[in-house]
């Protein structure tokens, strides 16, 4: 199909159900703002799919995109929300610059995508080697597995923050 068709489906595609769209995101969030930026975040989402043609039923395929683009959302406003309510509980002399504090929820956004594309077991083992600082021997005897099984693990894990510190760079 030639770029100057797929533009006419992809633009017919959003005259006729961006309004719908809207209004089912409008529904979710209560905030018209939000559901005004989320519909073109998954308007996004349909051009990089590149496959405007094949859509048999347009709304379910919105549908299904825009509870991807909403649930990263939600996901980043939670991880946004527990770093400032943890930075409440420093002195405002210790508070970062919001340059900073922007370069540090970028991180942590990225450390969660890499988390999630984990297994529970992996997530569990890297967050309790990380956050609570236990030892191989201590998580194996909390999670009753092998050392050699949570040094597997820690390298999944570890592997999957490489690879997402290299998308980044």
């Amino acid at each position: 199909m030639s770029s100057g068709a797929h533009n006419v489906l992809l633009t017919q595609l959003y005259d006729a159900h961006h309004d719908w769209l809207l209004g089912w995101l409008r529904h979710r969030l209560g905030c018209r703002h939000d559901a005004a930026d989320l519909t073109q975040d998954t308007f996004i989402q349909v051009v990089a799919a590149r496959n405007v043609e094949e859509i048999i039923a347009p709304r379910a395929f919105l549908a299904t995109l825009a509870k991807r683009v909403l649930y990263n959302f939600w996901r980043r406003r939670d991880i946004e929300r527990a770093y400032l309510e943890e930075l409440a509980r420093f002195p405002e002399a210790f508070a970062p610059s919001q340059e900073d504090r922007a370069l540090v929820l970028e991180a942590l956004q990225q450390i969660d995508l890499a988390l999630s594309s984990l297994t529970p077991k992996v997530r569990q083992v890297f967050l309790l080697s990380q956050l609570q600082e236990l030892t191989y021997s201590e998580i194996s005897a909390q999670l009753a597995m092998p050392v050699i099984t949570v040094r597997r693990y820690m390298t999944q894990a570890m592997r999957a923050c490489w690879l997402a510190a290299d998308l980044q760079a």
